[in-house]
């Protein structure tokens, strides 16, 4: 577990400051938080972002936006390069106060890639300061995705989650839930989606999704992954991932 010095870039006189980062595998960074908002993009390897509201996965490709003062710890999956970027507040309006994840366009990984090899504290008026706006502009039209997963702030339901993502099963039902908690089917459900924003059908498919890609980027068959998360079959697992993501699980294997 590593410390963060979240002072370090926070005083530079810019309006966004980019850093680039290699961490071993399996590295961790302590939980923090920064003045500025920030956006995590690892240029290799899988990043998987968690804060007391919830946990987010960023996969190539992906980033993480991190808004200022949200507490948060980083998990490395395999060996990672990160690429990121600290951004005054108010300057990104369109990405929100709430962590997401968002696509990374060719474009933006490029500028992400250059941002980090220039200077802190640069030229704002020359081509370097033009490289930073460009970048503000890619990112703040960048598309939100859907891998998410919300926690409620209910101590029970926040306990029957967390336990969830240790052991994922996809079969589970709200009636199942419900009866734990002492809950009705419609009780629970109203509560569920109060706290967090998603049905618990959508927030079960995601959290097996947040647990499936780091699995998939350390390079386990999706085989096994799909039957240890409870899928009936392999082909069961890839049909649910690729109409989340678009693409089959296959992909995110190195």
């Amino acid at each position: 577990m590593l410390t963060v010095d979240t002072d370090a870039y926070e005083a530079i006189p810019r309006p966004i400051v980019a850093i680039g980062d290699d961490y071993p595998p399996s590295c961790e960074l302590d939980r923090h938080q920064h003045r500025r908002d920030q956006f995590l993009y690892a240029a290799k390897g899988v990043v998987a972002v968690s804060t007391p509201q919830g946990a987010w996965v960023a996969p190539p490709e992906r980033g993480v936006w991190i808004p200022a003062g949200v507490p948060h710890a980083v998990r490395m999956v395999g060996a990672v390069s990160t690429r990121s970027v600290l951004v005054e507040r108010g300057l990104c309006p369109s990405l929100g106060s709430r962590c997401r994840v968002v696509g990374v366009s060719p474009l933006l990984r490029g500028l992400l890639v250059a941002a980090a090899d220039i200077a802190p504290e640069y030229d704002a008026a020359g081509r370097d300061g033009l490289v930073m706006a460009l970048l503000l502009a890619e990112l703040a039209r960048a598309q939100v995705l859907p891998l998410a997963v919300p926690f409620p702030a209910s101590p029970g339901l926040a306990r029957r989650c967390h336990a969830f993502l240790e052991h994922p099963n996809p079969h589970e039902t709200i009636d199942q839930w419900g009866a734990a908690l002492g809950l009705g089917r419609r009780a629970f459900t109203r509560l569920f989606r109060s706290e967090t924003g998603m049905s618990f059908a959508e927030w079960r498919r995601q959290a097996c999704l947040l647990v499936a890609l780091p699995r998939l980027a350390s390079g386990e068959a999706v085989t096994t992954i799909a039957l240890d998360l409870g899928y009936d079959s392999p082909a069961a697992f890839a049909t649910m991932f690729k109409r989340l993501l678009g693409i089959p699980p296959s992909r995110y294997q190195p």
